[in-house]
């Protein structure tokens, strides 16, 4: 990206933004970062009421990112739609049996075809990834549904799914964590499938220490993480342009600030990074 030289010197990344359509600002921000070749990818929240209207400002950009699906079952949105609970709660219900207030099998596949048939209702195109809020796609029950939903559904070319496991000494508690609850599950049982997924996933931190500079962790990653990494981000305008829905708004904006900045670019050139799309690494 940046009009960087394709040669075999650079390393190649992809750079997600995630919550597309969580709100105006959150959208505009992701819309902006792409427009300006800052980030490969993005992911939309399509229980969002914004989703049919944001998504016009990404058409444009149809075939130079990736556009994919956030699936859903721990927002606001979800919970709104009836089958949302908290983050713990959708943990626990994914791997208890459905006897004893497990999540219905039939009733997570209904749900994954319904959030699939709203992204492709407005972007007229399977998604080019699939990934989760706060990593659902790897969650027990969710993850088995997902997979055959996708097996039955993209018979021809299968979008790409995000395995939410660090790259090697990037794994902190939060890290461990996410790998923990499903990633080497998820990895294994999509490889059988033959469906496309993404080696490592990087860009975590606390979102909520606002002692932490985005410029410096970003150096780390961009300097650290093997080729094929996925990096995530979570960027959005700040809240004096109109408001934000959401949590961790100090850390949307940081990012926002600094990915749009020439410093980053700098930074791309520094550590020789390509930011390319995960469809171009992940076939």
């Amino acid at each position: 990206m940046n009009n960087l030289a394709v040669t075999p010197a650079f390393k190649l990344l992809v750079l997600c933004a995630d919550d597309f359509a969580l709100s105006a600002q959150v959208s505009e921000a992701i819309a902006q970062l792409a427009a300006a070749q800052r980030i490969s990818a993005t992911s939309a929240m399509v229980l969002s009421p914004r989703w049919a209207e944001d998504a016009a400002c990404l058409k444009e950009l149809r075939g130079q990112i990736d556009v994919g699906l956030h699936l859903d079952w721990t927002s606001d949105f979800a919970i709104d739609k009836g089958h949302g609970r908290s983050l713990g709660q959708t943990m626990l219900r994914s791997v208890l049996p459905e006897a004893l207030g497990g999540l219905k099998f039939n009733a997570v596949k209904a749900q994954i075809e319904r959030q699939l048939d709203a992204f492709e209702s407005v972007w007229q195109a399977p998604p080019d990834h699939i990934d989760g809020h706060q990593h659902v796609q790897q969650f027990g029950t969710i993850r088995q549904a997902l997979l055959q939903v996708m097996s039955s559904r993209y018979a021809g070319r299968q979008p790409y799914l995000r395995v939410s496991r660090p790259p090697q000494g990037q794994a902190d508690f939060k890290g461990r964590v996410m790998a923990a609850w499903g990633s080497q599950t998820l990895k294994r049982e999509a490889a059988v499938q033959r469906i496309p997924t993404s080696p490592a996933l990087s860009g975590i931190y606390d979102l909520f220490d606002e002692d932490l500079h985005y410029a410096d962790l970003m150096d780390v990653w961009l300097s650290q993480v093997p080729e094929a990494t996925l990096l995530m981000c979570h960027p959005g305008l700040p809240a004096s342009t109109g408001g934000q829905r959401g949590d961790h708004a100090y850390a949307r904006v940081a990012e926002w600030q600094h990915l749009s900045s020439e410093h980053f670019v700098q930074q791309l050139w520094h550590h020789q990074v390509r930011l390319v799309r995960g469809a171009s690494l992940f076939p």
